[in-house]
């Protein structure tokens, strides 16, 4: 957690956090916890490992959105939290979106947050980019396809959400040659935490929220990309 982002919750009068209809605690609402009183947490079912039913996943953030804008009538200040940063792949942005139909006027500040390619670099020691490269970031939901094309290119590639695609990733890898100073992560800073060299791939699942970095390729040594 940022500074930032600490003082944005204990400042708020309730703390959304979202969970999934199995009522498990989710990271959110664990991290959260370390920094606010738990009465002030409010727990918000979100479909959040819907992907095949729209219908579903559409009637979750209506009812999501509903219980928000509730909330949002009694108090002043709600705060939503979210893992890695609000504007990347998170479910604030349906309930920003929906909120703005249910509660016209509401002003929505998002804090920025640390992403999961962040905190792999940090811990891996990979670096992201340097002088020119660019940088894709590619959720593997979209398909391996996806993740091949990127890969070709020049730059840095960070793929999210791979973790049920583990053997696509792992071949598409060594079929692009970027195999070699590739690593991979998974619940990054929890007790289970996974971090390896994704030479190690060996097609087996992992976790879905992983996250791989396969670095740019260096052959011009220090400052060579500027």
């Amino acid at each position: 957690m940022t500074v930032k982002g600490v003082n944005a919750l204990r400042e708020a009068d309730v703390v959304v956090v979202p969970v999934m209809d199995t009522g498990e605690r989710g990271r959110a609402e664990a991290t959260v916890s370390h920094y606010v009183p738990e009465e002030k947490v409010v727990r918000v079912v979100f479909a959040l490992n819907e992907r095949s039913d729209r219908a579903r996943r559409e009637s979750a953030w209506d009812a999501a959105g509903a219980r928000v804008a509730e909330l949002l009538r009694e108090h002043a200040a709600v705060a939503f939290a979210t893992i890695g940063d609000p504007n990347v792949y998170s479910t604030f942005t349906y309930l920003a979106q929906t909120i703005a139909g249910l509660v016209p006027g509401t002003v929505v500040e998002t804090v920025p947050g640390i992403t999961a390619m962040q905190d792999l670099a940090a811990r891996s020691g990979a670096v992201l980019t340097e002088g020119t490269e660019p940088l894709t970031l590619v959720p593997v939901t979209a398909g391996a396809t996806v993740l091949k094309e990127a890969l070709a290119g020049p730059g840095t590639v960070v793929a999210y959400k791979f973790g049920r695609q583990a053997q696509e990733v792992a071949e598409a890898l060594r079929e692009t040659g970027r195999i070699g100073d590739a690593v991979w992560g998974s619940a990054l800073g929890l007790t289970e935490e996974s971090i390896r060299p994704a030479a190690d791939l060996d097609g087996a699942p992992l976790p879905y929220l992983s996250t791989l970095i396969a670095p740019a390729r260096r052959d011009g040594g220090r400052g060579g990309k500027l």
